[in-house]
């Protein structure tokens, strides 16, 4: 009885320390084909809306490339500073209703993020039913 008290209060500790976790800081892109990482981005609030810019591209080769298949005030900006995370809200434990941008193919897609764990962000892109995840990892 005892154990089962002990368990059913660690499970409810973990779940609350889980949800007080927050996305905002750095994180490292990896590239689900190679398994290596791609870029460190950060993902930061701006009047009560999740955005996420690119700091660094981990290519030096790639270090000076621009969005050159983006649209509007995006196309031909360098990736390093681009903002290709918009206008997330929180809804419960997921933050939705907002866009990323593939800046490999200019592609817009809606996005959803959810944290798995303390260091692991679930990205998603997806269009009507199609999705893509990616899961980054925190930057300490």
């Amino acid at each position: 009885m005892i154990k089962n008290a002990l368990l059913l209060l660690s499970f409810f500790f973990l779940c609350f320390n889980l949800s007080a976790q927050s996305i905002l800081g750095k994180w490292k892109t990896i590239d689900e084909n190679t398994g290596q990482a791609k870029s460190i981005v950060e993902i930061f609030e701006n009047d009560g809306k999740i955005y996420g810019k690119i700091l660094s591209v981990v290519n030096p080769a790639k270090q000076d490339a621009k969005c050159i298949d983006c649209d509007g005030d995006k196309k031909n900006k360098p990736l390093v500073g681009l903002v290709f995370i918009e206008d997330l809200s929180k809804n419960g434990d997921v933050y939705e209703g907002g866009t990323i941008l593939n800046p490999e193919n200019g592609k817009v897609y809606r996005c959803k993020l959810t944290l798995n764990d303390p260091d692991t962000l679930q990205v998603r892109g997806y269009l009507a039913f199609f999705y893509r995840t990616q899961y980054w990892k925190r930057v300490k």
